[in-house]
């Protein structure tokens, strides 16, 4: 709804006893606008989370067998479980 802005000032250093939200130069209607936009960023997030643990429960099972029985699971060892297992793995940029 908002698009690309960038809102409220910059009130450099933060110093003790200032309110970090002293001052804003958006309307009530707007901080709504935004809290709404944030909470629906956070739920599809949420709901996108659930989906893929729940959806890769059994990997996890194993991953947590693991590391109990080593303490600690190298790159190379989640790599190949996670072939294994074949579980798609985001790109990340």
């Amino acid at each position: 709804k908002l698009g690309p802005v960038a809102l409220g000032r910059s009130q450099g250093g933060m110093f003790l006893g200032r309110d970090i939200a002293a001052e804003r130069d958006f309307s009530e209607d707007t901080a709504a606008t935004i809290d709404e936009e944030v909470s629906q960023l956070v739920a599809v997030a949420y709901r996108r989370a659930t989906t893929v643990l729940s959806g890769n429960r059994a990997v996890l099972d194993e991953l947590a067998d693991l590391l109990v029985e080593q303490e600690t699971v190298d790159a190379e060892q989640l790599q190949e479980l996670l072939l294994s297992r074949d579980v798609h793995v985001a790109d990340y940029v």
